[in-house]
């Protein structure tokens, strides 16, 4: 399973830091960001992911998130 989200994370800093939370919580998964993109996106790919609860820790640090479809 794939999913795609929305952010307002700018530096690489700031990506690197949300991929460790993340990871905590999906430690099987495979988390990068596209930070050229203009919507920021963060990708998540893995067996079992629960979007709410992505877009709380990202919350959670200051930062917008968006589940995409």
């Amino acid at each position: 399973m794939i999913e795609v989200f929305k952010t307002n994370v700018q530096e690489v800093d700031q990506s690197n830091l949300i991929i460790g939370k993340l990871l905590e919580h999906f430690p099987n998964s495979l988390i990068n960001f596209d930070l050229e993109d203009c919507d920021k996106i963060l990708r998540i790919h893995g067996v079992s992911i629960c979007n709410q609860k992505i877009i709380d820790i990202l919350n959670a640090h200051g930062y917008l998130c968006e589940a995409l479809l």
